[in-house]
């Protein structure tokens, strides 16, 4: 029999060696203390505030220019008025409890000098001062409820976090006035409910549900309209709504006993969120559980081509694309990019001067994609090239593109730094659950593994490595929602993964780089062919949440061409790099070759620095030209004939990479003088003048005639960039065998596609990849 205190002593033993086990995971560092796979241990529920009695009674919203749906100006319902809060001694801490009372989970940052627009009514807060701990902001220290001295200049705006506080409960302190509120809830989703749309990615149709107060609600359509189901339909990444088959769902909800939210929606359409939305009528619930419309309400929702459940291939052979007027480019995710628009067959960018959530959402829908999650300002996704279209746009939201929309064309001015770019809502297609990365020493790196298909069950195995490059690195990244590819493996024994994934699922993976998933590159079928096996020698990558894109200056190339004549004798260097015509072997010391010369001003206009793949210790030396080479291959120089035959070419074998110039505020940090860092930086571009060695094309054999010159940048994708379509620089080049001339010189994808079309060769880069 045990002793009568062994049994504490014994829970207090195991009591110290679970805080030891936890003390080890910590260590490991896994959040909360346990290993991955591990039910993390549930978040804080909410419980409603219990106010002392003499609170005053307030209700918040965010309002205003939003570039995202939890942001805002603060505005306070307060005595039968609309009004705002004064910037004087706002804090993160009131911050903090604006979020908190609106439902989310904490607040990211505040704004003053009414960011978001000036607001009306009375300036009902002055002078705010939180601990970030009240339940309400009516607690906190203030001048007192209507005291102020601030003009609406000075109204505060904060930026709450996207998640929202688990088990929120919407609170309505403001019963006579409910149409004036947000709607606040912890979440939406659409809930497919008949069996041939359970099965469907993504989910198009079903009953819209609310989480309030920790449980899923129906809401009731008595007073619901298709402006409703646009918002809702946005959110989920589809630009429009559709009608469905309403007896199947009447005949299901008098089966099931819905449960009813408490408030019917109220939204124009134009909302990107349904928290942008009002707030409706409070619905009296009747006692037999049925609403006053009878039923639950149902959306149908239409997707964008590109995320169709079923190919539409009589559809798609019928129907000619016409060219767009609105693209993205420079995005780590399908449906994210720096919005460029076509005018006058060239393309351009939008200056972020008043850009709004209501004038992303335009161009999302517009492309296919649901409303917009976030619109970026000050070139957050890299800097185009070439004229600003637009500038001030301000949308109704029921353009049916960007270009209908409203916008200052006496403005001038803006500049490339201010270019605006948009994230939408695009529709979950669960790409991310079909593959992961294994072994690396963070999210962001490891072996590829793949989850497919095998005699009837799903199983994960690796990716062969045979051809493993950057454009298939960059489709694993963005499929899992981890940006740009940093680098791709092609052996990963430094990683141990799943070792019941080392076999091989996938073999001949070639992308082109803008597919949604690996398994929409092409790959071998059902006999996969890979010598080197799966395991230690499968394919791997890195992430990384930002890339650099490296862009020619094609004014430059046009105002710096000229030909020369140069003696054989002063070509040795050149000709030892491969840098003239295969004719040149069997030309006299005493002869010349005819160049044709020009600069190559190279800008890094993306979101990280542009370095070479190879470390310092591989780089070469160059004894004729004195410096250290640190990529093999960084740019071709091609000569074309009108039918895009090529017949002449140069090339960089090898480049030294630095800073020669940067915009203004920008600092150098990159030279190749004394074994320098050698790369470009953000803002900051390399230019080759037309005097050295090998900045030329040797068209000593060439006869007079018209031809078409081609710059490619990076050919050989050594290192990611944001945006590889821009790497090709085309002009049209006239030779008279006196004199030469380039004019209409232009990077790829920056004219319309019959202006593109008009130039023999590549439209662009990505073409050639293998």
């Amino acid at each position: 029999m045990l002793a009568p205190w062994s049994l504490p002593y014994c829970f207090t033993i195991l009591l110290g060696l679970l805080k030891l086990c936890r003390a080890q995971y910590e260590q490991l560092g896994y959040p909360h203390g346990y290993p991955q796979g591990y039910p993390e241990p549930e978040q804080e529920q909410y419980t409603a505030p219990e106010l002392p009695p003499d609170t005053p009674r307030i209700q918040l919203r965010l309002a205003g220019d939003k570039r995202k749906h939890n942001e805002g100006r603060v505005e306070v319902f307060y005595d039968g008025e609309w009004g705002t809060v004064c910037d004087d001694d706002f804090s993160i801490h009131s911050a903090q409890v604006v979020c908190r009372e609106l439902g989310y989970l904490e607040s990211v940052s505040w704004s003053p000098s009414s960011k978001y627009g000036k607001g009306e009514g009375r300036i009902w807060f002055d002078n705010v001062q939180c601990t970030g701990k009240e339940k309400t902001l009516a607690l906190c220290m203030s001048n007192g409820i209507g005291v102020s001295d601030c003009k609406h200049t000075e109204d505060v705006g904060v930026v709450c976090s996207d998640k929202r506080i688990p088990g929120f409960k919407f609170i309505n302190t403001m019963a006579n006035n409910v149409e004036s509120l947000n709607i606040q809830v912890e979440d939406v989703r659409i809930r497919a409910i008949l069996s041939s749309y359970r099965k469907r990615i993504p989910v198009t149709e079903g009953y819209v549900e609310v989480k309030d107060g920790g449980k899923w609600k129906q809401i009731c359509d008595a007073e619901w309209t298709k402006h409703n189901s646009r918002v809702i339909c946005g959110m989920f990444g589809f630009p429009g709504e559709r009608k469905y088959n309403a007896r199947v769902y009447k005949m299901f909800a008098r089966r099931r006993k819905p449960s009813y939210w408490d408030y019917s929606v109220n939204c124009t359409g134009n909302e990107a969120h349904l928290s942008s939305c009002k707030l409706g009528h409070a619905m009296a619930a009747k006692a037999n559980s049925t609403c006053g419309g009878g039923m639950p309400v149902v959306v149908s929702c239409v997707p964008g081509r590109a995320f169709s459940p079923t190919p539409m291939t009589g559809f798609r052979k019928a129907f000619r694309q016409e060219q767009p007027l609105v693209r993205l480019r420079g995005g780590t995710i399908v449906g994210e990019g720096r919005v460029e628009v076509l005018k006058n067959g060239e393309w351009g960018t939008i200056c972020d001067d008043n850009w709004s959530l209501l004038s992303a959402t335009v161009v999302c829908r517009e492309l296919g994609f649901g409303s917009a999650k976030e619109a970026l300002s000050g070139g957050r996704l890299g800097q185009g090239m070439g004229p600003v279209h637009m500038n001030e746009v301000k949308c109704s939201g029921s353009e049916k593109s960007v270009t209908e929309c409203f916008f200052n064309k006496e403005s001038l001015g803006c500049s490339h730094e201010e270019d605006a770019a948009i994230t939408c809502n695009v529709p979950a297609m669960g790409f991310q659950e079909r593959l992961r990365l294994s072994g690396g020493r963070n999210p962001y790196e490891g072996r590829v593994e793949a989850l497919v298909e095998r005699n009837g069950s799903l199983v994960w195995g690796t990716v062969c490595s045979d051809g493993w490059g950057t454009m298939e690195a960059m489709v694993v990244c963005r499929q899992l929602g981890l940006g740009f590819a940093s680098n791709a493996f092609q052996e990963t024994w430094y990683w141990p993964g799943e070792v019941s994934a080392d076999p091989v699922v996938m073999s001949g993976v070639r992308c082109s780089g803008t597919e949604m998933s690996l398994s929409h590159c092409l790959h071998h079928g059902a006999h996969l062919t890979c010598p080197k096996g799966g395991g230690r020698n499968a394919a791997g990558v890195s992430c990384s949440e930002t890339a650099p894109d490296l862009v020619l200056n094609p004014q430059v190339v046009e105002q710096t061409t000229y030909m020369e004549d140069r003696p054989m004798f002063m070509l040795q260097c050149a000709y030892e790099e491969n840098c003239l015509s295969t004719t040149s072997s069997k030309t006299p010391a005493n002869s010349y070759r005819r160049l044709l010369r020009f600069s190559s001003q190279i800008h890094n206009n993306g979101q990280s620095d542009f370095r070479p793949k190879a470390g310092r210790h591989s780089w070469v030396w160059h004894d004729c030209h004195r410096h250290y080479h640190s990529m093999e291959v960084f740019t071709h120089y091609d000569l074309l004939s009108l039918n895009g035959t090529k017949v002449a070419e140069g090339h960089k074998a090898s480049f030294c990479l630095e800073d020669t110039d940067c915009e203004e505020g920008i600092e150098k940090r990159y030279e190749c003088a004394n074994f320098g860092e050698q790369g470009i930086t953000v803002g900051c571009w390399d230019t080759y003048r037309h005097d050295i060695d090998c900045q030329w094309i040797d068209i000593t054999d060439i006869k007079p005639g018209d031809y078409i010159f081609q710059v490619f940048i990076n050919p050989n994708y050594e290192v990611p960039e944001s945006d590889y379509s821009n790497n090709l620089m085309k002009c049209r080049c006239r030779y008279d065998g006196h004199r030469i001339w380039m004019y209409s010189c232009h990077n790829g994808g920056s004219l319309s596609t019959e202006t593109e079309e008009s130039f023999p060769g590549l439209l662009n880069n990505q073409v050639t990849h293998r």
